[in-house]
């Protein structure tokens, strides 16, 4: 697989409609391919195959610390604008729903990792994820605070690192793939 830098295109391209309020439960899936490009810097691929197709070209780099130029948002900046986008989406989506009225909304995401130095390389661990919300609402703190409790149930990435995950690597051998333990 190879992307091409000029691949790039911050536009989806829905391919379906999106359903509307579902009222079985559905699975939703993300793909992603990668292609370095460059010193530090990775074009990405990413695709939603369910429950509708979408479409969209994203692009890490790092700064001069990992050696790259910082063209592009470095992983753990687009990680941290994720989990902030999409806890937003989903107060807004779920305000309409709720009958809750948001006049404005701002968020503010600390995210805070370990670093440890292991020999030439080092390790990382999570330390913190502090979200603080400025909803403007007329509406009672109660609903408010009802809307947030929903909207961290909805929002993907909150619920992702809410758990304890099983994350596989797999890699490419001149025999096929072998799982990395």
């Amino acid at each position: 697989m190879s992307i091409r830098s000029a691949d790039l295109d911050p536009r989806p391209t829905p391919e379906k409609s999106a359903p509307s309020q579902a009222t079985d439960p559905l699975t939703v899936t993300f793909t992603c391919s990668g292609q370095a490009v460059g010193k530090m810097r990775n074009v990405l691929a990413v695709t939603m195959r369910e429950p509708l197709e979408e479409h969209f070209m994203l692009a890490t780099d790092e700064g001069p610390f990992h050696g790259g130029d910082a063209t592009a948002p470095s992983p753990l900046a687009l990680f941290v604008g994720g989990l902030t986008g999409c806890l937003m989406t989903q107060l807004r989506a779920f305000a309409k729903r709720m009958d809750v009225t948001i006049d404005d909304l701002c968020v503010e995401t600390t995210v805070r990792w370990g670093w440890v130095p292991k020999d030439r390389i080092y390790e990382t661990l999570p330390k913190s994820f502090d979200i603080e919300i400025a909803l403007d609402s007329p509406d009672p703190v109660a609903d408010q605070v009802a809307l947030i409790e929903a909207a961290r149930k909805g929002c993907f990435i909150e619920q992702t690192l809410g758990q304890t995950n099983r994350i596989t690597h797999r890699i490419r051998t001149e025999t096929g793939f072998r799982t990395v333990p």
